[in-house]
């Protein structure tokens, strides 16, 4: 997609004016100029324009605001001036990737009051001897080359990073911390549960077990009544018999 047509997109509705930031990244410049870009972007703070095939800066409108600008991935050999020029408040730069290749293509930044970050990433330029001792002394308003100082420590924006990170790390672990303990709890009462249910269980089998017997005593008796009331109907028969006998020996 062409570069013009791109920012015409991502205005969504808005007027240049109204754009704080702008990201036409991947987009593509017919003649390695930018297009599109106007001076009434200015309340730009933020502008990335990576891998669009720049090779000069030339075209670059006055934005009076912008801090921040991405250039990774282009083609830029040099008109670094226009950049003093047009972004004076500009305090974040980043050139990795470009045709960068000697100190004095960058002389043109020591207008630049304000830069306090610099990226050079895969710059030829890195590869000359004392890289970082020089770009230190030629511009010494920057305080971070490639995301270090000269004392190589990081810089503020990434250690913000990492803190954020390290913070919402102990956030999910606190939060896996409490889901797990509201397991623990919950198994602990469903073993509660358990441990209820099974005396509960226990105690339904002893009483059944006793009712049972119970059941088989009253069995038990019925049969031993009903056998003792045979035994008294056998007795009282065989007593009839008797006396009827002792009626005939009589009449003899």
């Amino acid at each position: 997609m062409e570069m013009k047509k791109r920012i015409s997109l991502e205005l969504r509705n808005k007027t240049p004016a109204e754009v704080a930031e702008l990201v036409v990244d991947n987009c593509r410049s017919s003649d390695g100029e930018i297009e599109g870009l106007t001076d009434e972007f200015k309340e730009l703070e933020f502008l990335s324009m990576v891998n669009v095939g720049l090779t000069s800066l030339a075209k670059l409108p006055t934005l009076p605001k912008l801090r921040k600008l991405e250039l990774s991935d282009n083609n830029i050999l040099g008109s670094l001036e226009t950049l003093a020029e047009k972004c004076a408040n500009l305090t974040y730069l980043n050139l990795s990737g470009n045709k960068i290749k000697e100190l004095s293509t960058l002389e043109a930044l020591q207008n630049l009051k304000n830069l306090k970050s610099l990226d050079l990433f895969n710059c030829e330029i890195t590869t000359l001897e004392d890289y970082r001792e020089s770009i230190f002394e030629l511009l010494p308003q920057v305080t971070y080359l490639d995301g270090f100082d000269a004392e190589d420590n990081e810089a503020p924006d990434s250690e913000a990073d990492d803190d954020d990170d390290d913070e919402d790390g102990e956030e999910g672990a606190g939060q896996l911390g409490d889901y797990e303990e509201e397991e623990e709890e919950e198994d602990e009462e469903g073993s509660e549960g358990g441990e209820v249910g099974l005396s509960y269980l226990m105690k339904e089998d002893i009483q059944d077990e006793e009712d049972d017997g119970d059941y088989v005593e009253e069995e038990e008796e019925e049969e031993g009544e009903e056998e003792e009331a045979e035994v008294k109907g056998e007795k009282r028969k065989r007593d009839a018999e008797d006396e009827g006998e002792d009626d005939d020996e009589d009449d003899d």
